[in-house]
């Protein structure tokens, strides 16, 4: 199951609007999940920018970054990404 929220492209003007905390982040490639990350969200994504091979992002906080490993490790799985 992927995140509830919705795609955003990956670009500069995304990172403006995510959250400086700890959370799970999706990449994609035209709807398609191609990564599942966990990390400060703000942090992960602008290092997806330069990275990642995928043009959009979505993500949810967590209180913690151990909240945000159990929740990645569903994702993966559910994602096929495991």
């Amino acid at each position: 199951m992927p995140l509830r929220t919705s795609w955003r492209p990956l670009e500069r003007a995304t990172i403006a609007t995510a959250p400086a905390r700890p959370g799970v982040y999706e990449l994609g490639i035209g709807g398609d999940v191609v990564a599942v990350e966990t990390g400060v969200i703000r942090d992960g994504i602008k290092s997806a920018l330069v990275y990642a091979d995928a043009d959009q992002v979505r993500w949810t906080e967590t209180h913690t970054l151990e909240a945000a490993t159990e929740v990645a490790v569903e994702h993966r799985e559910r994602a096929g990404l495991d």
